[in-house]
C-alpha cells in the first residue's frame, strides 16, 4: 500500500488484502463478502484475488458464522468475520461472550482465539431498523475481548492489521458513516492498538470521545475557538483495555471533561469514564465529567435520526454548563 489520502474504506480493503497478503492462514469470513463485496465493499475485489476458500461467503447465520471461525481458530487459522450490520450481531452475541471471550482463561492460557469481529456501527445513513446500532458498551463490559474502533483513515487502516496479528479476540468496530471520509494514510502504525490520540490540543475543556463522534467534536472544538475557547480533543481509539493515562493527563491539565458517544448515555462507556476520572482526578477537577450521547430509547426512524444523534450544539451545550461551574 502506498501512503496518500484513502477513505476509511479503502483503507480497511487495503489493510485486509495486506493480512491476507502476509499469513495464508488469514483467512475473511462473511455475508455478501465475496462477489459482492461487501454491502459497503470494504471486501471488493479480496474474493477475485485470493479465492472463495480465503474470502469466504457465508449463508445468512451470525451464530454459525462465529461459531465456524471459533472452530477454524482452534485449528489454527486466524479468521476475520464481518458482521454485515451492527444490529445482526446478536444472534453471533451467545458465541461472542460465552465462547470467544471465555476460551482463553477456560483453558488456562493454552488456547488462544486470534479471531477478529468487525462490525460496521452507528448511524447517520438513513438506515432501517437494526442498522444503526451502537452496541460498545456490550463488547467492552465483557472480560476477554479486545475492542477497539478507528475515526480516520490511518488508524483504520494500521489497528486493523495489528488487530487481525493480534492472539486475542478482537471486536473491531468500524464508524460507517465515516466510511467514505478520506484522510492521510501512513506507512506505518505510530502507536499501540490501545493507546488514545490527543487529536487537537487544548487547555480549557477535554473532549473525550471515539468512532463517529471525534468528527463531531473536532467541529465544536473549532466552533468553541471563535469565542476563545480552546478545547483538546482525544480519540480514544480503544474502548477495552482503556488507555486511562491519556484521559488523566488531558483531564488533569484542563480540569474539565466532556465525553461524547453515539450510544445512549445511560450506561453508556461514558458511565465508566466519567466514574474513572472522577475517582482518580477529584482534586484536578473544576466541574463534573459530563456525558452526551444518544437518548435512553430504540434508535429512531432514519427521518428523525439527526434529532437522536449527539451534534456541535448539544456538545458545545455540555461545554458551556462545565465552564459555568
Amino acid at each position: 500500500m502506498m501512503a496518500g489520502q484513502l477513505t476509511i474504506a479503502k483503507a480497511l480493503n487495503d489493510a485486509l488484502r495486506k493480512s491476507l497478503e502476509n499469513d495464508p492462514k488469514t483467512v475473511l469470513m462473511g455475508e455478501d463478502i465475496g462477489k459482492l463485496g461487501g454491502v459497503f465493499r470494504i471486501t471488493d475485489g479480496l474474493q477475485k484475488d485470493f479465492g472463495d476458500s480465503r474470502v469466504i461467503d457465508t449463508p445468512l447465520a451470525e451464530s454459525g458464522i462465529m461459531g465456524t471461525a471459533i472452530g477454524l481458530a482452534l485449528r489454527g487459522y486466524r479468521p476475520v468475520v464481518e458482521i454485515q450490520f451492527d444490529g445482526f450481531v446478536y444472534p453471533a452475541f451467545d458465541q461472542i461472550v460465552t465462547q470467544l471471550a471465555k476460551m482463553h482463561a477456560r483453558a488456562l492460557g493454552h488456547v488462544k482465539l486470534p479471531i477478529t469481529v468487525r462490525i460496521p456501527y452507528g448511524g447517520g445513513i438513513g438506515a432501517v431498523e437494526h442498522h444503526s446500532e451502537s452496541h460498545e458498551a456490550y463488547f467492552a463490559h465483557t472480560a476477554g475481548l479486545r475492542v477497539v474502533t478507528p475515526s480516520g483513515a490511518h488508524d483504520a487502516h494500521w489497528m486493523l492489521r495489528q488487530a487481525i496479528a493480534s492472539d486475542d479476540p478482537v471486536i473491531f468496530l468500524e464508524p460507517k458513516r465515516r466510511y467514505w471520509d478520506k484522510g492521510e494514510v501512513g506507512d506505518a502504525a505510530d502507536l499501540g492498538l490501545h493507546d488514545a490520540r490527543i487529536v487537537r490540543p487544548g487547555t480549557d475543556a477535554t473532549l473525550i470521545a471515539y468512532g463517529p463522534m471525534v468528527k463531531v467534536c473536532l467541529e465544536a472544538a473549532a466552533a468553541a475557538e471563535e469565542d476563545g475557547r480552546r478545547l483538546e480533543v482525544v480519540d480514544m481509539r480503544s474502548l477495552s483495555p482503556v488507555d486511562f493515562a491519556t484521559l488523566e493527563e488531558s483531564v488533569k491539565r484542563t480540569g474539565r471533561a466532556v465525553v461524547v458517544h453515539e450510544a445512549p448515555v445511560f450506561l453508556g462507556m461514558g458511565a465508566e469514564l466519567a466514574a474513572r476520572l472522577t475517582e482518580r482526578c477529584f482534586y484536578h477537577l473544576e466541574a463534573p465529567v459530563l456525558r452526551v450521547g444518544g437518548y435512553y430509547a430504540p434508535y429512531p426512524p432514519s427521518r428523525v435520526e439527526e434529532a437522536f444523534l449527539p451534534d456541535l450544539d448539544r456538545v458545545l451545550d455540555a461545554v458551556d454548563r462545565a465552564l459555568a461551574y
